[in-house]
This record gives C-alpha cells, sequence and structure tokens, in this order.
C-alpha cells in the first residue's frame, strides 16, 4: 500500500496536478488492477443498499424539496433522480445531490462501524450521477465504487 501525505495548500500555490489528491485518486481507479470479485459482489450490494434506503425516504420533506430544486435542472444527456421516471434526465450535480439526500434521509445504511464524519456509501450517489452524464460502463462504475470505498476506509 502507498501512503500518501496530505496537506492544504493555499489556493495562491498552484499544485502540479500530479501531486494533487484528486490526481492520486484518480490513478487508483483508472489501473489496470483485477477486480476482486467479492470486491465487486460488496460494490453491488451497496448500490442495492442504497436505493432501497434512497425509495424509503421519497417521500420525505428534504428529500422531496432536493429533487424539487433538483427538477429545474433537466439535461438531455443527464442523470437519473431517484422518484422520477428514468425518461428524464438532470444534471449529474443536481442528481448527486439529490440523490444523496434520499440515501441518507433516513440514515438505514449498511452498519459502518467508524467514529467519522461519513458513511463510505454516501460516495456512490455522485458516482452513479457522474458515470449515467458521462455514459460511462457498469466496470467503470464498480472500479469508481471500489476506489472511493477504499480511499476512505483506509
Amino acid at each position: 500500500m502507498i501512503i500518501h501525505k496530505i496537506k492544504v495548500y493555499p489556493s495562491k500555490i498552484t499544485l502540479p496536478k500530479k501531486n494533487q489528491l484528486a490526481w492520486k485518486i484518480a490513478e487508483i481507479s483508472s489501473d489496470n488492477a483485477k477486480l476482486n470479485k467479492d470486491a465487486i459482489d460488496m460494490a453491488i450490494n451497496r448500490i442495492i443498499d442504497n436505493a432501497s434506503v434512497a425509495i424509503a425516504s421519497l417521500n420525505r420533506k428534504p428529500v422531496i424539496s432536493s429533487r424539487e430544486m433538483a427538477l429545474k435542472h433537466y439535461r438531455k444527456n443527464g442523470a437519473t433522480l431517484f422518484g422520477v421516471s428514468n425518461k428524464y434526465k438532470f444534471d449529474c450535480e443536481w442528481a448527486a445531490w439529490s440523490n444523496g439526500t434520499a440515501v441518507r434521509e433516513l440514515d438505514f445504511h449498511d452498519t459502518f462501524l467508524a467514529a467519522d464524519y461519513s458513511h463510505p456509501g454516501d460516495n456512490i450517489p455522485p458516482l452513479i450521477s457522474v458515470a449515467q452524464q458521462n455514459k460511462k460502463s457498469g466496470l467503470d462504475l464498480l472500479k469508481g465504487i471500489i476506489t472511493a470505498y477504499e480511499v476512505q476506509v483506509n
């Protein structure tokens, strides 16, 4: 495992791309490492888990509010929203936010026992939205989800 030291820099300092955290995470996600079957199964189960908890929260006020806002950002080749026909698409940033609200509203995620600030499943709604808008494959999505879990949990 490679350990990366993370440091915050003021915006007036421009880091070379290869030294930026986003670049390092992208390198992990885009490498040609073979995906582990157990990790693939875990990611698929987490997608199902996210969808299930999102559906349970569709009629809650914060979810309705976030969805109404996302509905204002139609995009022909965008991403889908929980609770809206999949023939309609919306900007991936708004879809990620609204779908993430739906996933977290009831906080019924699978158990993640840590004293951290968030749940690694929070990465799934934005990754799905970006994958949809950019027409990425299911394999690309799985690589992104597995990378997100590895980076956040480690």
